[in-house]
């Protein structure tokens, strides 16, 4: 039988969404919502998909929805899908605030609707590709780099862009974060557009997170390094490596007979990362519908969501102190 589902938000992101649950395996979409008349109607012709006057009509008629609104709409539009026990998609991050979050958390337990969180990251090829060689990471380094785009920057870039690489790396880590600093800047908003984060984990990992909406060039990289070697992501182009000693190698044996700069190719093997290719938007959408059905888990809960949004706001609130002290004291005024 298959998932009645419909889309809330057919802006940008919520668009594709639509686009693509035409066709999912196991998906019927009813239809989808957005609070704006004409791009409503331009989408629905466009995509020959059905139009929902109001939000209420549309949870009238689903099993499961979609939401892609803006991220302070989260909750106000989440909630109500909740609450009727309809199945959530929730475009990250979860909320702007950890009551929120903890909110939605609490009605879908209470009403066992499934919540899943839209980090998409988590379905691009070089993660997947990279996960059966990720063991015991100890330092990660992650560049996220993109122009300035309206959509999303009513929050800080760390709520926008940033969270991304919080979730990579929590899953590739896994553990208690210990410890969080953080600094930033607002350029071209109210909101931090640049910021950079250093992640220790309990367990003693280190991540160095940086994230920029007001690049000239895209960039998203990911580097891992651990005992059992080096990984290389380019998160972009959904490509990687793997490097690492060859199997066979005296290290100790090497070492001692070098002379001189050596090439990397004599004592590194360098291993191509593979995974079957897949627009990442369709995979996790597919997994949606699937963990709707019960045919698999929740690929990100919305426990993951909670704990990424709950390290990205001390990160914003880092470097809100830090700004604070830039700042310094107010200049006293002079007398007459």
């Amino acid at each position: 039988m298959s998932v009645r589902i419909g889309v809330v938000g057919a802006g940008a992101l919520g668009y594709h969404h639509t686009r693509i649950l035409r066709d999912v395996p196991g998906a019927a979409l009813v239809g989808f919502h957005d609070a704006n008349p004409e791009r409503a109607d331009k989408v629905s012709a466009e995509l020959e998909v059905s139009s929902f006057a109001s939000l209420e009509s549309l949870l009238d008629s689903v099993d499961a929805v979609s939401i892609a609104v803006p991220t302070p709409a989260h909750h106000r539009v989440a909630s109500p899908a909740l609450e009727r026990g309809l199945h959530v998609l929730l475009e990250k991050p979860i909320a702007v605030t950890l009551e929120e979050a903890d909110d939605l958390l609490a009605i879908a337990k209470r009403t066992g609707a499934v919540l899943q969180i839209g980090h998409v990251e988590r379905f691009n090829r070089a993660v997947r590709a990279a996960l059966p060689y990720v063991d015991r990471p100890r330092f990660i380094e992650s560049d996220r780099l993109a122009p300035f785009n309206p959509r999303g920057s009513d929050v800080a870039v760390v709520l926008d862009l940033m969270i991304h690489d919080i979730d990579l790396v929590r899953t590739f880590v896994g553990g208690r974060i210990g410890s969080v600093a953080a600094v930033g800047v607002p350029v071209l908003t109210p909101f931090v557009d640049i910021a950079n984060a250093r992640i220790a984990f309990e367990a003693g990992a280190v991540a160095n997170i940086t994230a920029s909406r007001v690049s000239r060039e895209r960039m998203r990289k990911l580097r891992i390094f651990q005992q059992s070697g080096y990984l290389s992501l380019d998160l972009g182009a959904g490509t990687g490596e793997f490097y690492r000693l060859q199997k066979d190698l005296d290290i100790a044996a090497f070492v001692q007979q070098a002379q001189g700069a050596q090439a990397l190719e004599s004592f590194v093997e360098r291993i191509a990362l593979e995974a079957p290719e897949g627009e990442p938007l369709r995979l996790e959408l597919e997994s949606f519908v699937q963990a709707v059905a019960g045919e698999m888990p929740v690929t990100v809960t919305g426990e993951d969501g909670r704990e990424a949004l709950a390290v990205a706001l001390t990160i914003v609130h880092d470097i809100d102190r830090s700004l604070t002290r830039m700042a310094g004291p107010a200049p006293a005024a002079s007398g007459a």
